[in-house]
């Protein structure tokens, strides 16, 4: 029986802030593990461009990619939540029907709507001045909740494994992230990127299922 070829050589993944924060490093030493030869370079970048430009190998997003040039498999759908620290709560109490919210300093972005039509979906009008924190970056908007300056949105699987946050109002309709994995399509044939491709791809369904996103197998 003839000995398989090792992987070897780098691959570049784009990720969302939150993702290449948060997710993707136990993802990646789990892959490390697993295949030691390859080598991972991340994006932090919102941007599909990323990989038109071929600045990625590997776009993890949460919309679908429109350009021809690429191919884009859906992964999952992860849930959203609303949570706060608890060292908030201690000083605020916890809201215990959705109108509360309006009583408590809402944290989310600054120049983008998304957080409005989030909570609007979920039949809370709040308006920009609801944010009393506001930040276009994810890294701040996550870690300003972390801190106890308000009570905001974020992703449930990355809520549940973090000890100091608690979720809040679970039945609050949230809308989910539709999560895609893209690539272009000249790489496809890739063995490597294939590889990397298809570990990303059940990694972030155990994510998405509420495997703990600090967790270790």
């Amino acid at each position: 029986m003839g000995s398989v070829e090792a992987i070897e050589g780098t691959v570049r993944i784009a990720a969302s802030e939150v993702v290449a924060a948060y997710v993707l490093p136990k993802m990646t030493a789990r892959l490390g593990i697993e295949e030691p030869g390859i080598e991972v370079e991340i994006v932090a970048s919102n941007q599909v461009e990323n990989l038109l430009r071929r600045d990625a190998d590997i776009a993890i997003r949460m919309v679908k990619p429109a350009q021809n040039e690429l191919t884009a498999r859906k992964v999952c759908d992860i849930k959203l939540c609303c949570c706060a620290a608890k060292s908030y709560l201690d000083r605020h109490g916890s809201p215990l029907k959705p109108a509360d919210l309006l009583d408590h300093p809402l944290i989310g972005f600054d120049r983008s709507d998304e957080m409005i039509r989030g909570f609007t979906q979920a039949g809370i009008p709040v308006t920009r001045s609801s944010f009393r924190f506001r930040t276009d970056n994810q890294i701040v908007l996550w870690e300003a909740l972390r801190a106890g300056n308000g009570v905001g949105l974020g992703q449930e699987p990355l809520a549940d494994s973090d000890p100091s946050l608690e979720k809040l109002l679970p039945g609050l309709p949230l809308p989910s992230l539709p999560v895609w994995l893209a690539m272009h399509r000249d790489v496809r044939t890739s063995v490597r990127i294939r590889r990397v491709a298809d570990f990303l791809y059940e990694e972030l369904k155990r994510y998405s299922a509420g495997a703990t996103a600090n967790s270790a197998r």
